[in-house]
């Protein structure tokens, strides 16, 4: 069977949008969602199942950037120090409450909630929430004595962080904003809040990722489809590899108010989209 070119070149697009938008604070989600209904690339089961497959690859980006981190808890870990071990208590802590409303609604969220309009909303709320934390919360964080490196988050700050993150089940609201605005309430400065945001898409994302995977009949790719799942999630990783460091150093010397305008900016265009019927 010939391979279908555009076919490709629309899973290498939806791979780009992952590896930029993933860990920035404006919704991967959403975004593969505009993307995809723009160019024809969703509603599918192989869509579905390759949005997880290139989430996977920007995660492996996270892994791969923060790998010295990971393999010294590790170590610590299984030394029985306590550092590693409250590490990794922490990353378990702060994934709970995303696991459990996970397990509980996924197939409602993934049937009421992953659509143009619902992703408008988020857009919208998300960048309002971003104003309203950042002037509130980020300013009385540098007054204060904020915890600057990911050693020193509590278990309290864990899950406060991890409650946060929940909002993220919303499609737009975007996981990163969440739980930066979760670590900022809490007392994170903006780089630890990130840096602790993504440690734990590590379980989350795989927790998910695994649990939709295994439903797929995979007997029924086709030899273009096995191509555009490898190429997404190279694409995925390759772009998140290079946004990720960027963002950081961004967030180290940059307010976050440039992510909610856009945020506001975008989800305004999208209301005009849909209700031009441009959008479903």
């Amino acid at each position: 069977m010939a391979l279908d070119f555009i076919f490709i070149l629309k899973a290498i697009i939806i791979g780009i949008v992952e590896g930029i938008t993933e860990f920035i604070p404006v919704s991967s989600t959403g975004h593969m969602i505009i993307v995809g209904d723009l160019i024809g690339f969703r509603g599918t089961e192989f869509t579905n199942m390759f949005e997880i497959v290139i989430q996977l690859g920007a995660i492996l980006a996270i892994v791969v950037l923060y790998w010295n981190k990971i393999w010294t808890m590790i170590k610590s870990f299984f030394k029985f120090e306590k550092k590693g071990i409250k590490f990794w208590l922490v990353i378990i802590v702060g994934t709970i409450p995303a696991l459990v409303l996970g397990v509980l609604f996924n197939d409602m969220i993934d049937k009421y909630l992953f659509s143009s309009k619902t992703v408008a909303i988020g857009f919208i709320v998300g960048g309002i929430f971003l104003i309203v934390a950042e002037n509130s919360f980020r300013k009385k964080a540098k007054r204060a004595r904020s915890v600057k490196d990911i050693d020193e988050i509590s278990y309290g700050q864990a899950i406060q962080v991890g409650l946060f993150q929940c909002l993220a089940m919303w499609p737009g609201m975007s996981r990163s904003a969440s739980t930066i605005i979760g670590g900022w309430i809490s007392g994170l400065n903006t780089a630890v809040a990130a840096e602790f945001s993504f440690f734990l898409a590590i379980p989350i994302m795989m927790g998910a990722s695994t649990l939709k995977l295994v439903k797929f009949n995979y007997s029924t790719l086709n030899s273009s489809e096995v191509v555009a799942l490898v190429a997404g999630f190279v694409v995925a990783f390759i772009v998140a590899l290079i946004v990720v460091d960027g963002f950081i150093a961004f967030l180290k010397k940059k307010p976050m108010r440039v992510f909610a305008v856009y945020r506001l900016f975008a989800g305004l265009i999208l209301i005009a989209l849909i209700l031009a019927k441009i959008i479903k």
